[in-house]
């Protein structure tokens, strides 16, 4: 059976301001949390749920995104030499998905970057990810969304519950629960605390409709003075259906110095050949 998404998208054009310095010449994408790099964890997210094409959006100095996922002979030759199966093994298993990058020429926020992927995506739902939201493995997030696609044939985006006084920090939605779903009713980009719908935050995960992109096309900056993806969402509303999916697992926003270092420490806790030794070392320094 033909699967419904078989495209994702990954917004990476961001200046990264803040993680300046460390992003001055070098994408805030490629920042490794352990041995792989923020946009790698996102990308295998969407292999995992058996997407295989992928549209990187990109912009100056990113030129190592696309190095990253390309072959590199001379490495893999040293690494085959070397007996290094399983190194050799780790830098080649996405070598048979399909990477396509777009220039996002003037960063004019998330909706502009989505409606640049328009040629590729065409006429197909598609998924988007950013990858600076970082997803505990064993949530299958993205894949519940699709699978609330599958059964729905409407537009996903994920939820997470945040306090009262980051509402500000998010696009929020109102809306009714509806099974294991929430029958979106409207949408906002960053309201106050004291206007603020609910404490239902929109976080980086996105199924979305092709006709998403008449709308963007249409749209005017908003908050910032950027296409805002939530003012595009809000005005699809009047078309069709929208379902939001409540996170049901831990969501770290590695575009936050702190949540990058939360993220870290979650995955070097997860990892077999790190964990005894790093908790070991975490219980020491705390007791200092």
């Amino acid at each position: 059976m033909k699967r419904n998404i078989t495209k994702a998208i990954f917004p990476a054009a961001g200046l990264g301001t803040r993680f300046l310095p460390a992003t001055k010449a070098s994408p805030k994408e490629m920042m490794p949390i352990i041995d792989k790099p923020l946009i790698q964890y996102a990308v295998e997210e969407a292999m995992a749920c058996g997407i295989e094409e992928f549209v990187v959006i990109t912009g100056k100095y990113k030129r190592a995104i696309e190095d990253h996922f390309d072959s590199a002979y001379e490495l893999e030759e040293k690494l085959r030499n070397s007996g290094k199966k399983k190194l050799l093994e780790e830098i080649n298993k996405m070598s048979h998905v399909n990477f396509a990058y777009i220039r996002q020429r003037v960063a004019l926020g998330l909706g502009h970057a989505i409606l640049c992927a328009k040629p590729f995506v065409k006429d197909e739902p598609f998924a988007v990810i950013l990858s600076d939201d970082v997803i505990d493995p064993e949530c299958f997030l993205l894949q519940e969304m699709i699978r609330v696609y599958d059964e729905l044939k409407c537009p996903v985006i994920a939820l997470e519950e945040v306090p009262k006084s980051e509402v500000s920090r998010y696009g929020i939605i109102d809306g009714v629960l509806d099974g294991d779903v929430y029958r979106i009713k409207d949408l906002v980009e960053k309201p106050k605390p004291e206007v603020a719908p609910s404490n239902l935050a929109i976080i980086g995960r996105y199924i979305l409709t092709p006709d998403i992109f008449d709308i963007l096309e249409k749209q005017k900056p908003g908050a910032g003075g950027e296409i805002q993806l939530t003012d595009a969402l809000r005005a699809l509303l009047n078309r069709r259906v929208i379902y939001g999916y409540l996170i049901r697992g831990n969501r770290f926003d590695a575009g936050d110095k702190l949540g990058y270092l939360k993220a870290t420490v979650d995955f070097a806790l997860r990892n077999k050949e790190l964990a005894g030794d790093f908790r070991e070392y975490m219980v020491q320094r705390l007791k200092q």
